[in-house]
This record gives structure tokens, sequence and C-alpha cells, in this order.
């Protein structure tokens, strides 16, 4: 009996050392009882998850920032194509309150379409706000494919575009060669494209898989539960797509086998939060950079670890928003300028935790808001910016 004690004591402080958690119901190694209300149950019904928001007693100083202390360059905008005068309106009267000087709408045209949207611009009188970016469709790749797509962007630069993408997610997870199979990131018909931007200077935004809890079996343990109870089409189950895993290890063989092309790889490449990751594939391929869209809320609750990321990485980070919500963008303010703690995000589908300040430097802010983005984009530089 004693040894069977000491096994069952044994296994469970094992547990507590893998998990960090000691189980239910169960007590902590060395305590005599369990832990004080281990095996209680709650005496009214459980709150839904969407119910429960408890208001917080915590009193901590606030600082919201509803305008960036530096011009930014939004890398990942998307934009209507061509947008008219009144759209533009709306949205440069926005840009101004939040410093935004320079949108990258990243929605994508090529040929008649990108010269229409180019055309928009250039009419309106905030032709220096917006700039476009060029794209492709992945659609029936065959042979001599990646050649004709090649020819296409060199035309499209030299009609406007400053860059290519943002190839968006459907290349990897949906998109189909001619004879019907998945169409590979790394797929080398596609190589005279990368070869192209390359040598045309322009950096290509690619839109790599999805968060890895998208790729996981929705259940009580994922954390994006709510959001891909929402959202049926965020769900990416093993019998119908390729895993996580697999398409980064894609992405990666692409970004090494293209060293003289620069890869903004969007929202962090999905490895926000995994930093530590991120610094080794920054570490090994030079030729790549990242982007902040749509990942905030990956950054807010680790802010010492994000600090430290963006210091040491300043050089391969650039300022990105994704969905266009003027109202969003003070978050991202407050999250990099101040050092303010524990407050909400905007999206609770996103994140049920709380942010936290990463008080970056003014030196790193200017780098990550518009200096990196000039640096990268030809073109930048003759609307003003330096």
């Amino acid at each position: 009996m004693r040894r069977m004690l000491s096994l069952a004591g044994a296994l469970c402080a094992a547990a507590v050392f893998v998990t960090g958690q000691t189980p239910k119901g169960s007590q902590s190694d060395g305590a005599l009882g369990n832990r004080p209300g281990a095996t209680r149950e709650p005496e009214f019904p459980s709150p839904s998850i969407r119910d429960y928001k408890p208001r917080t007693t915590l009193v901590v100083p606030q600082h919201p920032v509803p305008r960036a202390r530096f011009p930014v360059v939004d890398l990942h905008s998307h934009q209507p194509m061509p947008i008219s005068a009144g759209q533009f309106d709306t949205v440069a009267a926005a840009m101004d309150h939040l410093n935004l000087q320079v949108l990258v709408n990243a929605s994508g045209a090529s040929g008649t379409r990108l010269v229409d949207a180019l055309g928009a611009i250039r009419a309106s009188r905030h032709r220096n706000r917006m700039v476009m970016f060029a794209n492709i469709s992945f659609r029936d790749v065959g042979p001599g494919f990646g050649e004709k797509a090649a020819r296409q962007l060199e035309a499209d630069v030299k009609a406007g575009a400053l860059g290519l993408g943002e190839i968006m997610k459907d290349f990897g997870l949906h998109a189909k060669k001619a004879d019907g199979s998945r169409l590979h990131l790394d797929d080398p018909e596609l190589s005279p494209i990368w070869e192209a931007a390359g040598r045309l200077r322009i950096p290509v935004l690619i839109h790599t898989a999805e968060p890895q809890e998208f790729f996981e079996p929705l259940d009580m343990r994922n954390e994006r539960w709510l959001e891909l109870a929402l959202y049926a089409n965020r769900r990416y189950p093993a019998d119908r797509f390729p895993r996580f895993e697999e398409l980064v290890a894609e992405r990666n063989r692409l970004f090494k086998a293209h060293p003289g092309t620069t890869f903004i790889a969007a929202h962090f490449g999905w490895h926000a939060n995994d930093l530590a990751r991120l610094g080794r594939l920054l570490d090994e391929m030079p030729n790549v950079y990242v982007e902040t869209g749509a990942i905030l809320a990956e950054l807010g609750r680790q802010p010492r670890a994000a600090h430290d990321f963006f210091v040491k990485y300043q050089d391969r980070v650039l300022f990105g928003k994704d969905s266009y919500q003027p109202d969003e963008y003070p978050y991202f303010w407050r999250t990099f300028e101040t050092g303010d703690e524990y407050f909400d995000y905007y999206r609770d589908y996103h994140a049920f935790w709380k942010l936290y300040g990463m008080q970056l430097p003014d030196g790193v802010l200017r780098k990550l808001y518009y200096q990196n983005a000039v640096k990268l984009v030809p073109g930048l530089r003759a609307l003003g910016l330096r």
C-alpha cells in the first residue's frame, strides 16, 4: 500500500513538473491535503464563454495613444480598387488623425485592373498617401506559368507597382495546379516570379498558413475556440488541409532558395506566439522581414519578450495592420509606445487576455513605423518619407 501511495505521489509530482498544474482533485507535492476548493462545483450555472466579462478592480495608470508618436507607413492595408474620390477622402481624414502617412494597398491587382487602381490614386488630391502592390493569381499552374507571371510582374512594376503581394493564404491552402494537385509554396515552376522580384528590387509580402491553433482540434483546450466556433472557414482539419508545419517548411524552403529576393512574412509569419523560433528564422535568412498585421494580441501578452525581440531585430520588423479599421490603430500605438498594464484588446474573439505595453525606444519606433518600409520599398522616398 505504501509503495502504491508513493507511486501515486510521484505521478502527481511528475504531472506538476511537466504541466505546471496540479490535476483537479489532487494535492500538490508535499501537501497533506487537497487544494482548497479542488473538488467543489459552482453553486450556480456557469456563464457562457461570451457572457463572462468581469469588471476589473485593478487601478493602474492609463495612457491611451490616439495618434502615433512618429509618421507611419502601413505596409499591409486593404482598400478598394480603384478607390473612388469620396472613399479616399474618408480614408485620408482618418489617416490624418492617426498620423498614418502612407497606406500600401496590398489587396493586389495586375494588368488593367492595377493600371486603373494606380490611375485613381494619381488623380486624387491624396496621391502621396497610398501606393499599390501587384499580385498574381495562382490558378491552374502548369509548364510556363512562372515565366509568364514574371513577365506580367515586370509590366506591373513598370506601370507603378512598388511590390508584390499580399500573396494570400490560399497559396498553399487552396490553390491547385492544372493537374488538380495542391500547389506547394516552393514549387520550382514559380521560381521565375521570385527571381524577377529580386531582380526588380521589390519586396514580396506573403501570407502563409494561419495561426497554428486553426489547424488543431476545436476543443476546450484551443485558445482560439470562440473565433473558430464563429468562423467555420478558419478551421483547417487534417483530412482536408496540409498541416501548419508542412506549410511553414515549404515557405522556409522558398525563402532559402531565393536569397536575392526580399520576402516580408505577413503576420509575423504566424510565429508571434514563439518569438525564439521567429528569431532563429530571421538569423538564418537575412532576406526575410516580418510585419505586425493581426498579431497584436500575441505581442501584448508577452511585453518584455516582445520588447527585447523588437530591439534585437529592429531592422527587420515593419508596421502592418491588415484590415483598415481606424479605431483599432490606437491599440497598436499604446502597446508599442507605453508601459501600460492590463488593457483590453479590440476583438475579444481573438484573445481572452489583456494587453500590456512594450514601451519601445524612440529609435526602434521610428524604424518600425516608417524607416524600415522606406528602406525596403522603392518609391516611398519620392513621397517625402526619409
